[in-house]
Order: structure tokens, then sequence, then C-alpha cells
């Protein structure tokens, strides 16, 4: 089911080829253009057909009203609410200390220059639908847009077959504080978000995860709105020392390859001991998990062990990899995290697992996928904010600096530029 390397016998590029190589098998990029290019055309008509046609719901009126709203919280459980206000406030607390102020440097008189920090006006969540409902998602991607001041957050989801949304996401977009809320789904919302229809208003930016559809629109889209990033499938990498607990182990790569076929899970360790025992475990725990048939197929073409030598070597492989999650199950993992240079969210310890990161802790649960984490980060505060600059010269302070301004812009060949400093201080 998993599938066991040693990195002295293996080439360690072969290990990497796997994990890279999980692209789904599809030419979807005319088909999303298609779509795109009709909700653009036919806005609203558009995102009607595409509701019947793909998630076969026959509805006119695509806003989610409070009075729907209102009866989700009397369909869910009280401790439903009290789990997700919990995880809420957690996330709050988490993403506050993300909070940037602009600076002033006044040099000298009649010379002063800084950065504006304002927060993005108007942004697009995208919450998927599908086999599985993810009202952590909804948190999330909310809460940092709303730290970071954003004014309208709108939301979209793929509605059910009776025309509803799931009525837990409805919860928790209220209590995040989702501004509206729509009842479309798959590259049609993206394509609303981006250019606007007769219902839903163009967004700045559009974020949340969502199938290849979605990622292959918010791509295309790029450019007219910004996007969090091009999410691939989900990762998890643990590290682990023979004194782990292959039950723990098990069960963490377990929870991480029930999210797609595509997703990967992988042990490094130093125990070939440690790898049979986590095996046995797996095929222990999975009879009783109810995405089973995922979690096999995940296991099976992109599930891995691979013996190192040392922890230090493990950590030097993980690194190539830049894993989405980073589970550091060893004694004493303060001492390595320093080592760790790639990872999207870093969980340390034996009681660390990912779930706690995922649902309840407080740091962002979108995260860098697919190597990526060599070079983007989480999602943040940051991503809800734009920077501007500004400077002010006084007329005598512009004249002291006019002829070095003056040369750059000459060797350039800009003499626009040149004569723009020129015409101020030929005017005095």
């Amino acid at each position: 089911m998993v599938k066991l390397f040693n990195l002295a016998v293996n080439n360690e590029k072969e290990i990497l080829e796997i994990i890279k190589n999980r692209e789904e098998d599809l030419d979807v990029i005319n088909d999303v253009k298609l779509i795109l290019e009709e909700v653009k055309k036919d806005k609203d008509k558009a995102l009607i057909k595409f509701n019947k046609l793909f998630d076969k719901v026959d509805i006119t009126n695509l806003k989610v009203s409070k009075e729907e709203i209102d009866e989700a919280f009397k369909l869910v459980e009280e401790d439903f609410i009290e789990a997700i206000k919990g995880s809420i406030e957690n996330v709050k607390k988490y993403h506050e200390k993300q909070v940037k102020n602009g600076y002033s440097i006044i040099e000298k008189n009649g010379v002063f220059m800084g950065q504006l920090v304002t927060p993005l006006q108007r942004v697009g969540v995208y919450v998927p639908g599908g086999t599985a409902s993810y009202p952590s998602s909804v948190v999330m991607n909310v809460i940092p847009a709303e730290i970071a001041g954003v004014s309208e957050i709108v939301m979209v989801t793929p509605p059910k077959n009776d025309g509803s949304i799931n009525p837990y996401i409805l919860v928790a977009a209220s209590l995040a504080g989702v501004s509206e809320i729509y009842k479309v789904g798959g590259a049609q919302s993206i394509g609303a978000l981006a250019y606007g229809t007769e219902t839903i208003k163009n967004v700045d930016k559009i974020v949340g995860p969502g199938n290849i559809y979605v990622a292959m629109a918010k791509k295309l889209v790029f450019g007219t709105v910004d996007i969090d990033m091009v999410a691939g499938p989900s990762e998890i990498l643990v590290i682990a020392d023979e004194n782990s607990n292959s039950k723990y182990i098990a069960a963490d790569l377990m929870s991480q390859a029930e999210h797609d076929k595509r997703a990967a899970s992988i042990l490094l360790t130093t125990s070939e001991k440690l790898y049979n025992e986590v095996l046995e475990e797996i095929n222990i725990q999975i009879k009783d998990l109810e995405r089973k048939d995922i979690i096999e197929e995940s296991l099976k073409n992109y599930g891995m062990a691979v013996i190192c030598e040392d922890i230090n070597k493990c950590i030097e492989l993980s690194n190539k990899i830049a894993p989405e999650h980073l589970e550091l199950m060893i004694e004493n993992p303060l001492e390595y995290l320093g080592s760790v240079k790639n990872a999207g969210s870093i969980f340390l310890g034996y009681y660390s697992p990912e779930p706690l990161g995922d649902y309840y802790a407080g740091p962002n649960h979108v995260l860098p996928t697919n190597g990526t984490a060599r070079f983007s980060s989480p999602l943040s505060v940051d991503s809800f904010i734009k920077k501007s600059s500004y400077l002010y010269y006084s007329k005598e302070e512009l004249q002291k600096v006019s002829k070095n301004i003056m040369i750059l812009a000459e060797k350039e060949g800009l003499t626009a530029h040149r004569n723009s400093v020129k015409v101020r201080i030929d005017n005095d």
C-alpha cells in the first residue's frame, strides 16, 4: 500500500518525481476557457445554465437569503456552533499578530516619505461542495480578510440538488462575517467573481480551494483579479524517529489521504521496523474509515516511506520536497525547527497532529502545495492588503537633487523624464 524507499539505494530524483507528478490527466483548460467566456458574456444566464448542467439544480435566485441563514442555525447542532466559535476565536488570535501598519520617514525639512497600508475592498471566497463540505475552509479564508479590514467578503459555493447550501457552511459563514453568499460553484463562479454579473458584483481578489476546474479558472482570471494561489492536491510529510508511535503516524498519513486520490502521504524515518508497524496500523485503522476507497487509491499511487540514515537526512529530503504539512514526530523537535527551510505548516512533537491546524489551533490551513512552499507562504492578513508608497519634496529639496536625477534620466535615454525635472528648475 505504501511504497518503501531506501535513500541509500534509490535515486532521490525518482522519489521527488513521484510526488511532483500528481496533476490529473485531464486537459481542462479549453473547457474552462469556454465557461469563463460564456459567464463574461451572458452573466447570470450562464450561471443558471451551468448550475443546471453541472450541479443538477434549477434555480434563478442565486443569492442566499437571511431566512436561509436563520434556518441553517436551526438545523445544526449546538456543539457544532460552540466548536466553530472556538475555531474562529483561535484563528483571530493568531492572525491579529500579523496586522501591519504603514510608516513615515522624515529625512529633513521639506522631505518626507512612507508607506500606506490599505485593505482590499471586496474579496471573493470559494468554498467547495461536492464529495465533502468544509466549514473550516470558511473560517480560514474569511477571518484574515476580516482582520485586514476588507469591507465586503463574498462567498460562492455549489448548491445541493434541492437548491440549498450545506447548513454548516452557512452557519460558519455567518459567524465569520461573510457579507454575501451565492449559490454557484465551479469555474463559472470564479468567472462571476472576476468579471461580475447582474447579481454578483466583481471582486478584487479570489481565495479558497477547489477542484482542478476551479484551480484552472483562478489561474486564467489572474490579472483581472488577484488570487491566493493555484493549489494542487494536498500532502503530508511525517518525519519520525524510532520512538514514534506507529498508530499516530498511520492515522496522520490517512488524514491527508482521505482528501483526494491524488493526495501524497509521505513518511521519512530512520527505522524500517517503524515503517512495518505503520503499514500494519494502516491496514487496521482503514477498515473503520468512511473514505476508505479514496485513502487506498491515494496511498497506492502516492503513499511512500523513505528510510534515511539520520534525522538530518530526513529534513534535508523534506526541504527538497517542500511539503504542505510537515510533522516533526520526533523527540526534541524544537532542536530541528531551525533546519526546516521549506514547509507550509510545521507540527511539532507527538501530540500536534495535522487536523489540529486544519480546524482549531489558529495558524491558517490554506497552504502552498506541490513544492511551492519553497517560495510562497500560507494565507494570512498580508494576503488581503496592498501597499502604496508616498513621498514629498519641497521646491528647495528638489533643486538640490535635480542634477543627479537628470543625469540618470539622460543615461537611460528618457529625455521626457529629464524634462519633467528640468522645467521645474528652469521655471525658477
